[in-house]
């Protein structure tokens, strides 16, 4: 007997993820508009009743591809994530973290992720919401209980973390990001210029909030 609550799909989460990646690559190429359960079906090899059991219809589908990839975007970025040593260089230790976060948001199939979101927005607002709870808000969140850690070991002067998360999270990303997000993924700079634009924002934040002396 099933256990209560277990999903639908639990003896067969290799058909699950067939079709997760499937319609990825779907959505990814053809928009939201131009996307069809028939398509998704023939890519991830399984019948179009199967994609229909396991998620319902298309809306519910494109939410699960843009919870999973936000989702698995911020755990590259913040999981494993090194803490400050003693000993360590704060610039050099804050620069590293907004290096590696501010690659991964720039890859190619997360910007055309925030386009197709941002253009179905309208019609389906859940779906930013659910983008930019598992993507800013969680990454301001995360930096916010660094910066409360580097606070209480005498490492840096914020009175209010959260504030400062959130100044410290669109210096790091707001130029790069909206330039790639208008102008398309020719418009990404190449990784050392990023990490140029990642050290100057850092100075900047720095100069805002200094160490304690």
């Amino acid at each position: 007997m099933a256990e209560a609550g277990a999903r639908p799909w639990a003896r067969s989460d290799e058909k699950h993820l067939a079709i997760v990646r499937a319609a990825r690559e779907v959505f990814l190429s053809n928009g939201y508009l131009g996307t069809n359960m028939d398509l998704i079906a023939s890519r991830s090899g399984v019948s179009k009743q199967t994609v229909y059991t396991h998620f319902g219809n298309k809306e519910a589908l494109f939410l699960e591809i843009v919870g999973s990839m936000t989702g698995d975007a911020g755990d590259l970025v913040h999981h494993d994530r090194p803490e400050l040593g003693a000993d360590e260089d704060l610039e050099a230790f804050l620069v590293a973290f907004a290096q590696r976060q501010l690659l991964v948001v720039m890859t190619p199939d997360l910007l055309q992720l925030r386009r197709l979101v941002i253009g179905e927005v309208g019609r389906f607002p859940e779906l930013a919401r659910v983008l930019y709870e598992r993507g800013p808000q969680r990454a301001m969140d995360e930096i916010r209980a660094m910066f409360e850690r580097l606070r209480d070991a005498g490492r840096l002067a914020v009175d209010d973390p959260a504030a400062a998360a959130e100044w410290f999270n669109w210096l790091v990303m707001a130029a790069p990001l909206n330039r790639a997000m208008m102008l398309g993924d020719d418009a990404v700079p190449p990784e050392d210029d990023l990490r140029r634009h990642v050290e100057e924002a850092v100075r900047i934040f720095l100069a805002a909030f200094p160490p304690p002396h």
